[in-house]
């Protein structure tokens, strides 16, 4: 078989960008648990052995680091000074958690596929099957990290502002669930916007639910919400609003958990949906941006969750609104609609 040279040393050239991109998530993963960013974050110029002072760190490893960070576009070097700073942007991103734009949670997505390789192969291999609870801890612990900047800057300034109806029913106080509510941040973010409503999250993942309990006693709001251990097609209550983040897709049967928030809905009950960006055309959804972390993050975590349970849907981090739309309407819903969306997300409304 004929070789085109050139085609052979563009590929190469792109591995080689994305093995030093993945090399550089784990930096991140890194800086993330040694507190490294944070500590460079609006200090200025530091050299390694004031960063290493700082942080309590081996100043050797700290010059390694530092180097591939520089080498990586994450921080400058000053070779006149010897000295490395993280710019204002990069911190914004990397090291102040509570930032809009705050990113380095996922790094521990990223380290938790590794960390689950041998999983997943046994999956591929067998039949598809790995549940969310068999995963390393730094899934859980990334997957909340990532997704509330996202949740803080956008549930309750656009997204619910954009269902019909939902928020001035919020404000007065109504009856709320969170369904795969994880460590509670999509709960908390609604208990402290709107005090008058009574919040209930749920998940089938125990560990989860405790670190969202946790999180609510440090949020000063365990009195007004609450976190239970339950499936998804079986948690009980009756409810005005249903919210579903980022998480449907996952679920084995989510055509007969539809159904059932169904019949937990009070009358004129609204649910709420959102999931990972995606658009409907597979070969224009290749070329978008986040594609390859969503497929990703589908292949290892999504979709095999799904195939472990009953019924196995399968529908993948990538279904979009035309899948999303096919499950509500087999679940007998009259209306669903797509409200609004963000780079990451696209958020639905359903209604009986």
């Amino acid at each position: 078989m004929a070789i085109d040279q050139s085609k052979l040393q563009n590929f190469l050239g792109k591995f080689v960008g994305d093995l030093g991109g993945v090399t550089t998530i784990a930096m991140v993963a890194l800086a993330n648990e040694l507190g490294l960013y944070r500590a460079m974050d609006g200090k200025g110029p530091l050299d390694a052995t004031e960063l290493a002072v700082a942080t309590g760190c081996n100043r050797r490893l700290i010059q390694e680091w530092l180097d591939q960070q520089t080498a990586a576009g994450y921080v400058t070097f000053d070779k006149s000074s010897g000295r490395y700073e993280l710019p204002a942007e990069h911190g914004f991103a990397l090291a102040q958690t509570q930032s809009p734009a705050y990113v380095a949670g996922g790094s521990l997505v990223v380290s938790s596929m590794f960390l689950d390789l041998d999983r997943v192969v046994a999956a591929f291999r067998g039949d598809g099957g790995v549940p969310w609870g068999d995963h390393h801890p730094n899934l859980f612990r990334g997957t909340a990290e990532f997704f509330r900047p996202g949740y803080q800057s956008n549930l309750t300034a656009s997204w619910i502002p954009a269902l019909d109806g939902v928020e001035a029913r919020l404000k007065s106080g109504i009856h709320v669930a969170d369904i795969g509510c994880g460590h509670g941040i999509s709960s908390i973010v609604m208990a402290q916007a709107y005090p008058s409503s009574v919040i209930r999250g749920f998940d089938y993942h125990a560990p989860s639910i405790e670190a969202a309990r946790d999180a609510a006693r440090t949020a000063g709001i365990a009195n007004r919400v609450q976190f239970a251990v339950a499936r998804a097609n079986a948690f009980e209550g009756r409810f005005d609003l249903i919210c579903f983040f980022d998480c449907l897709h996952d679920m084995g049967d989510p055509v007969g958990i539809a159904k059932h928030a169904r019949t937990r809905l009070n009358d004129g009950g609204t649910v709420m949906l959102v999931e990972p960006f995606a658009l409907d055309d597979r070969a224009l959804n290749h070329a978008s941006p986040q594609a390859k972390v969503f497929y990703g993050a589908s292949t290892f975590i999504c979709t095999p969750n799904s195939l472990s349970q009953e019924v196995g849907r399968a529908m993948g981090a990538q279904a979009g609104e035309v899948g999303m739309r096919a499950v509500f309407t087999e679940a007998g819903y009259s209306h669903f609609r797509r409200v609004t969306e963000t780079p990451f997300n696209i958020v639905y409304e359903a209604r009986v």
